[in-house]
């Protein structure tokens, strides 16, 4: 649809900021940057905005202000604003939304803002703002019907963030010509993992090389997961990029290492079974969460709570996970886009899981709750296959609701 729409809106509310803005893309791995820039960036004592998405529970979760959530009535204000702005032009969902949130960061003058990318990049909402840098984790297939069936398009459309004569660090290493070419079209200059930055782990935790030289003996971030360094790796890289405006020194960098955290990520909950949440939902996240799991010890039976969106590649994110799960529940997701039980049970099927091991369930709660009733102390609950899977889950009980941070809500800039 283009962004000369929220454009407009953008113009007739004079929201020009002036602080450097971050903007993170990727098929995977954009939530757990933002997080990392965000908790380093407070930790060195710049007040940040970040605009993530989507939410599990609350949409105040995508709009923080020094890891607060903006309460409703700050949120309902920046809304009011913009439809007061808006005149005769239409503006989706998401438009309205990345507009509120940058109403909010100008009402409370943040230093710096992070801005995760909704869908690919070039046509995104937040690519109406102009970038310090822009990072792009990893690039895959998702969302074909939008953003294309090959990497090559896909990169294309998320190098659509880079801007002339900023950096733009990329975490995959596989890096499709097509983003090369519109490095060079549009004038930016990329850093690139493997070749301008590296990491590596090391006994007590990692190191990374820039080109001023080696940060050694980094803490192992808080968030699980093999993949968590590189995306750390890339949030250090970007921090380097724009460190002439927002330096951040190496405690503050440790401190946002170890305490970022990002709900539904390799979430593993607290006590016994093991219970695992992961909003992994493509065959890129689930590769990744699979390997995880490969990294568990032993033993017990291990079930998956199992539902997913219609528009997804479900042959290949079964076939990713299927050595590591011996029970498969699942369930069907409300709305359009949802995926009925009994359908994703025959895409199971159709993937060779045995029909014995497949039980459908009417909602993803009663899944859970079945899953969780006949689970023993050594077994494993594995949860994945969309936020909407995680989000029902963690709202099923009020214990694990509370996993999810920043409930803490601001509402006046005095508050900071």
């Amino acid at each position: 649809m283009g962004l000369e729409r929220v454009a407009r809106v953008r113009d007739a509310l004079g929201q020009h900021p002036a602080f450097p803005i971050i903007t993170v893309t990727g098929t995977n791995g954009k939530g757990s940057v933002c997080a990392f820039l965000e908790a380093a960036l407070i930790a060195a004592g710049y007040r940040v905005g970040c605009y993530t998405s989507p939410h599990l529970l609350r949409y105040n979760e995508r709009v923080r202000v020094n890891g607060r959530e903006a309460d409703d009535v700050l949120l309902c204000q920046a809304f009011t604003a913009i439809e007061a702005a808006r005149g005769e032009t239409s503006l989706t969902y998401f438009e309205f939304g990345t507009l509120a949130a940058m109403q909010v960061f100008l009402q409370h003058s943040v230093d710096v803002a992070v801005l995760e990318v909704g869908l690919g990049g070039r046509l995104d909402a937040v690519n109406v703002y102009d970038c310090a840098c822009a990072v792009i984790t990893s690039i895959d297939l998702d969302h074909a019907a939008y953003l294309g069936n090959t990497r090559e398009q896909v990169a294309f459309e998320k190098a659509g963030i880079m801007r002339a004569g900023r950096p733009a660090v990329v975490g995959e290493t596989d890096v499709p010509a097509t983003l090369f070419a519109v490095a060079q079209q549009t004038g930016a200059y990329l850093l690139l993992s493997g070749r301008d930055y590296s990491w590596a782990r090391s006994d007590n935790g990692w190191r990374l090389k820039t080109p001023d030289g080696v940060l050694a003996g980094l803490p192992l971030p808080a968030m699980r997961g093999h993949y968590q360094v590189a995306n750390a790796a890339a949030a250090i890289m970007a921090l380097w990029s724009v460190r002439d405006r927002q330096p951040v020194d190496i405690l503050s960098l440790r401190k946002g290492l170890l305490e970022a955290q990002v709900p539904g990520r390799f979430q593993v909950l607290p006590g016994r079974p093991v219970r695992i949440l992961d909003v992994g939902h493509n065959p890129h996240a689930v590769r990744a969460l699979a390997a995880n799991l490969a990294q568990l010890p032993p033993g017990g039976t291990h079930y998956a709570v199992f539902a997913m969106l219609n528009d997804k590649d479900h042959l290949a994110v079964i076939r990713a996970i299927m050595p590591y799960i011996d029970q498969w529940h699942v369930a069907g997701l409300a709305g359009e886009r949802g995926m009925s039980g009994q359908r994703l049970a025959e895409k199971l099927l159709q993937a060779g899981v045995g029909a014995q091991a497949v039980h459908v369930h009417a909602d993803v709660r009663q899944a859970y709750q079945a899953v969780s009733s006949m689970a023993a102390e050594n077994d494993k609950i594995t949860t994945f296959g969309s936020f909407h899977t995680v989000a029902e889950v963690l709202a099923c009980e009020p214990g694990l609701a509370a996993t999810v941070p920043n409930g803490d809500h601001y509402a006046t800039a005095s508050t900071f």
